[in-house]
Formats: structure tokens, sequence, C-alpha cells
């Protein structure tokens, strides 16, 4: 018996260990990333915490978080079995921020001016419902079935799909929802958040105020070979730093978000490790790099928050849309912009178009192939803050396709060839979700006319 008992406690023993060495370190992640997605779901969208928690919430190791909403104070503190607490707040225009216990929460803060404007007009140019339109070479039976069965029937949960909304010749032919979503949802589009980062660079790019094509203005690498880095190389990941991105374990990406005050110092401060253009790494850490050089593009704070929804997210109409900030007032383009799910397509159909958002050139032409021209050493498969086809990693999807791409699948695609915008938001990603059978019904059902 006394035998059994030793070797229990041994065992027991080595489960101590291994949780201090293996998983311990992991919990401040994990609380905080619980503190943050509740918050942001539940003061953005208003989904309740049980919701948020079934669902937002409901992978690896997330679950293990205890969380507690404050409605008054509009702030979310969770915690891993009593341990590493976190804390994150709501603040009006800025959404969610994670924050550590040295963050002034009394300390006056900016935030960005909104401006909407009326129209009459339809969607995508205005505030109407779109007009019913039927198109003769639309099989429309073929669409909605295709549409259908990217959804979970009753009683499944592996799809996990949201929504799905496709858009030909401006019109939408096709849309749905999943039970407790509507249009009217915002949802966390992550990674795609990338893509409205790099098209602000495009924006400046167009107004003569900025050439990706020099080295980029980032003080702190004129001593050291990465002088020699442009801000296109950074657009196109391609820029030779050091980075880890993985999100199942502890790594570079994860202290960013999950630990670092200011995000736009992650990357800065790494070692180059291959000379640019030569290393294709993709990076979060380089895109809120690049949130960074775009502050510095302003005199004022005031100027830089403004200028994202000035320039790009109120000028196309994506009322909806929030881009949150960091503890340091930066927005995070990485990761965190929010939208429903028809204000996401309308980047899409701004790129369709390139850059003419009915009738106004937001930016130049060019750009839209810039994005979607493969980046050196991607195998066809990125370009700048946009993903691509070209290498045919959707076999039965045109070439021509890019998309703006999130985690747990999060897809605007753009497929010129076909005049199609097709916006997909869930929770499963190209691993657990087919998106080429997805993409090859929708473009299946449309012919060309």
């Amino acid at each position: 018996m006394k035998k059994y008992f030793k070797i229990g406690v041994f065992i027991f023993f080595l489960f101590l260990v291994y949780f201090g060495f293996a998983t311990y370190p992991k919990l401040e992640v994990i609380s905080g990333f619980s503190a943050k997605s509740v918050t942001s779901a539940h003061f953005i969208d208003h989904r309740s915490q049980e919701i948020i928690e079934k669902s937002d919430n409901d992978f690896d190791v997330i679950g293990w978080a205890t969380n507690e909403i404050n409605e008054s104070g509009r702030f979310v503190t969770s915690n891993v079995f009593g341990l590493k607490k976190r804390k994150a707040i709501y603040r009006e225009g800025l959404g969610a921020t994670l924050i550590n216990d040295g963050f002034d929460v009394t300390k006056p803060y900016e935030i960005p001016k909104r401006t909407k404007s009326s129209s009459k007009l339809p969607f995508p140019y205005g505030d109407a419902e779109p007009k019913d339109t039927v198109f003769a070479n639309v099989d429309y039976a073929k669409l909605n079935q295709a549409v259908a069965n990217a959804f979970d029937a009753k009683g499944e949960d592996e799809k996990r799909t949201r929504s799905v909304l496709v858009i030909y010749k401006d019109k939408i032919i096709a849309e749905k929802y999943a039970d407790g979503f509507t249009k009217n949802s915002i949802i966390l589009g992550w990674s795609m958040t990338k893509s409205i980062t790099g098209t602000l660079f495009g924006i400046l790019q167009k107004q003569g105020r900025f050439d990706i094509y020099k080295p980029a203005p980032v003080a702190e690498w004129q001593n050291d070979n990465r002088k020699y880095i442009t801000t296109n190389d950074l657009l196109h990941m391609n820029s030779g730093l050091e980075w880890d991105e993985y999100y199942d374990r502890i790594c570079d990406a994860t202290k960013m978000l999950f630990q670092d005050k200011d995000m736009t110092q992650s990357q800065l401060i790494k070692p180059a490790v291959f000379k640019p253009n030569t290393h294709w790494n993709y990076s979060s850490g380089t895109t809120n790099l690049l949130s960074g050089i775009l502050r510095k593009q302003f005199k004022t704070h005031r100027e830089y928050l403004d200028f994202w929804y000035s320039a790009l997210i109120d000028k196309i109409g994506m009322y909806s849309m929030v881009i949150e900030s960091d503890m340091a007032g930066n927005y995070v383009g990485s990761s965190y912009g929010w939208a429903t799910t028809r204000d996401w397509s309308k980047l899409g159909l701004l790129y369709l178009h390139k850059g003419n958002w009915n009738g106004e050139q937001i930016f130049d032409a060019s750009w839209s192939k810039y994005v979607s021209t493969p980046t050196n050493t991607s195998n066809g498969k990125y370009g700048a803050q946009f993903w691509l086809n070209a290498g045919g990693f959707y076999p039965d999807a045109p070439r021509d396709l890019y998309s703006c791409n999130g985690f747990q699948g999060q897809k605007v695609f753009i497929i010129p060839s076909q005049d199609l915008v097709i916006v997909r938001m869930g929770l499963t990603g190209d691993s657990k979700f087919d998106f080429n059978s997805l993409l090859k019904g929708i473009v299946g059902s449309v012919k060309k006319d």
C-alpha cells in the first residue's frame, strides 16, 4: 500500500513540475486573451458572457479562465484557477485594451473623430437596403446550396460559420447568418485588420506623403544593417527581421498581443537574421510596426487616430468598424479590427474597383495590383498585407483571387475575373473548414456574361 502511495506522490510531483515549467507561464496569456476577448465582444457587439465563453473562448486552454464583467466600470477581469489575474477595459471609440497594473485608468485619452454621411443610395454606397437584383447568369439554386453548405446543420458544431456574404457586380446575391448573428453583428476580423493597415500606406502614397520604396523611417535602425529595410519590405513581410508567430505557445506574437504596452516596438527591437527581400516570414509584429510608422507621419496623436477613419474607414461607409488600441495609444493594426460582415465586404469592393469608391479614387489603381502581386519567396501565397491564390492554394478557385485573412477563418475574398467579393466569418480556419469547396460552389454558380 505504501509503495502505491509513494508512486502516486511521485506522479503528482511530476505533474506539478510539468505544470510549473510547461503550463504556468501560459496562464498570463490565457487570462489576458480571455479578458480582452470578453471585453471586446461584450461591449462592442453586446454578446452575453455565456455566449462568449461558449463560442469565442471555447478553444484550447482559453476555457480555463474565469471571467467577471463589471458593467458600470466597463471592464472585465479574468484569472486561471485564481492565478494570473488580468484586466481589460472598454473605452468608447477605442474598443477594448488589455492593461497592466501600471496603467492609469483615470488619465484622459483621445478618441478618433467619426464622420457619418447620410445617403439614400442602396448598399454598398448608402444607408438604404440593397435592391433585389436577379442576374440571368447566376444559378441561384447552386449558389444558395454552396452558401448553406458552409453552415452547420442543426445539432452540429464543426464548421462554425457565423456569416457568408456574396456580392456580384456590387449587388448582394447571397447572405446568410448563423443563429444569434445578423447583418448588424460586429465581428472581429483578427488579421484581416492587416489589410486595413496596409491600405493606409497606399492612401498616403497617392497623396504624395510617403514613399514605400525608401528605407523605413525607423531611427533605431540607422546604425546597423536594418537601415536597408524599406517600408515595401515590411508591407511584404519580407524584411528579414527575426520573429516567431505561433498561437499554441508563448512566442513573440503572443507576448506582444497579451503582455506588451507598446505593440509597435515588438518587431522594431528584433535583429535582422536575413537580408531584406530574401526570406518571407509572416509577422503580426511587422504590421504593428507599420502602425507605429504611420503614427509618426502626423504631428499629433489626434491626427493619427482620425486618419484611419477619415481617409478610409468612414470614407467607404464602414461605420460599424472599430480599430482597438494598445496601452500606448497605437492602433493594433495587426489584429483588432471589428466590423459587420457587410462593412468588411466594402474593403473587398474597394479593391475590386481598384481603389475607386463610387467615383472617388481612394488610392491609385496600381495599388490593387501591388498588393495582389506575389512577394519574393512566398511561393505565390502572399502579396502586401493580403493573401493570394496565385500559387493555387485553393485549386478550384481563380488564380487572381486575393484576400484579407484572419485567425479562425475570417476571409474577404476578392475575385476580379468574376466581379465577386465573398465574405466568410466564423470560428474555424483552413485546417478545419473547406474553403476550396465554398469558393468552387459560389464561383461555379456565376457564369461569365
